[in-house]
C-alpha cells in the first residue's frame, strides 16, 4: 500500500491517477475527502500530514510513503517515524534542486514548502529512501504569464535573460511513480531538470509559437514587478525571495540540465517547447 501525502495537489493528483492505472494500491491523504475527486480504486482518507497523529489509524498496511514537502509541514520526520512504527519500509520525498541555497533564495518556502527538512527526513528515516530534487516547473509560466498572454501580445516581466532548465511536471510524476513502484532509484538524490535551459524571453517566444501568434517580452524593473505581484495577491515574502533568486543567478551562467529524467525513465526529458504545445489552449483568449 502506497500512502500519498499532498494527494489532491498539482503533483499528487496525477500521481494517484498514474499509480491507479498501474494497479498499485493507493491510500490518498486529504483534509477534505469530499472534494478529492480521485479515481476509483484509490482509497481516500481524511488527515493532515503536518499532524501525524491524525494519520495513525491510516498507516496500517502502508509499506511506502510519498512525502510531500508542503503537505507535511515543519516536522516530516515525525510522520516517517510513525509510519515506520506501523511497518512502512520505504519513502520517496519530493524536494527541490535549490534545497541547499540560502533560505532567502527559496521562494517556495514562503508557500509552505519544506524541501530541506523533507530531503533530510527521508535520508535519516532508517527506511529505504529516494529524494526527488525538482527544478522549477514549466507550468510556472502559465501562472506567471497566462493572464497577460490571454489579454494581449506583450509579457512584462523581470530579467529577460534569466535561464533555467524548466521541468515538465509530468516527468516528475513519472519518476515519482518509478521510485515508488520499484527499487531502481533507492538511496539516491535525483536532480530532475528539463533538457535545456530556457530564458524568460525565449520561453515567451516558444509559448507564442505554440499558441500561433507572436509574443514580445518587455523587461520591467524588479521593484515595479514586485509591487505589482503583491497587489495581485501574492505574499510579499514569496515575491521578495523570487526577485532575490533572479538577481543572484541572472548574472551567472545558466544552470546545466541533468540527465536524471532520462536515466530514470529511459527516455529524454520533455522539452519546454513540448510542454508549451501541449498547453497552448490555456494561453489563448
Amino acid at each position: 500500500m502506497i500512502l500519498i501525502t499532498g494527494a489532491t495537489g498539482a503533483l499528487g493528483r496525477p500521481l494517484a491517477h498514474l499509480l491507479a492505472r498501474e494497479g498499485a494500491k493507493v491510500r490518498a491523504v486529504t483534509r477534505d475527502p469530499g472534494a478529492a475527486h480521485l479515481p476509483g480504486g484509490v482509497e481516500v482518507v481524511r488527515g493532515d500530514p503536518s499532524r501525524p497523529d491524525t494519520l495513525a489509524r491510516h498507516l496500517d498496511g502502508v509499506t511506502t510513503v510519498l512525502l510531500h514537502s508542503r503537505a507535511c509541514g515543519d516536522t516530516p520526520g515525525d510522520l516517517l517515524a510513525l509510519a515506520r512504527e506501523h511497518g512502512a519500509g520505504k519513502v520517496v520525498a519530493l524536494s527541490a534542486v535549490n534545497v541547499d541555497d540560502p533560505l532567502g533564495l527559496q521562494p517556495s518556502r514562503a508557500m509552505g514548502d519544506r524541501n530541506k527538512e523533507t530531503d533530510a527526513a527521508a535520508a535519516e528515516s532508517g527506511m529505504e529512501w529516494t529524494s526527488l530534487r525538482a527544478s522549477s516547473f514549466a507550468g510556472n509560466a502559465l501562472v506567471s504569464w497566462g493572464a497577460q498572454i490571454r489579454a494581449g501580445d506583450v509579457v512584462r516581466y523581470v530579467y529577460a535573460g534569466f535561464a533555467e532548465p524548466l521541468l515538465d511536471e509530468r516527468d516528475l510524476v513519472e519518476v515519482a511513480a518509478r521510485a515508488l513502484l520499484t527499487d531502481d532509484l533507492a538511496g539516491r538524490r535525483l536532480e530532475l531538470t528539463g533538457p535545456e535551459s530556457v530564458s524568460h524571453e525565449r520561453a515567451v517566444t516558444i509559448i507564442g509559437e505554440a499558441a500561433g501568434r507572436p509574443l514580445r517580452f518587455e523587461e520591467v524593473a524588479p521593484e515595479a514587478a514586485e509591487e505589482g505581484m503583491v497587489r495581485r495577491g501574492l505574499p510579499r515574502p514569496f515575491v521578495s525571495a523570487l526577485m532575490a533568486r533572479y538577481a543572484r543567478y541572472a548574472a551567472l551562467p545558466p544552470a546545466e540540465p541533468t540527465g536524471a529524467v532520462e536515466e530514470a525513465l529511459g527516455r529524454p526529458a520533455r522539452s519546454f517547447a513540448r510542454w508549451a504545445a501541449d498547453h497552448a489552449t490555456a494561453f489563448r483568449a
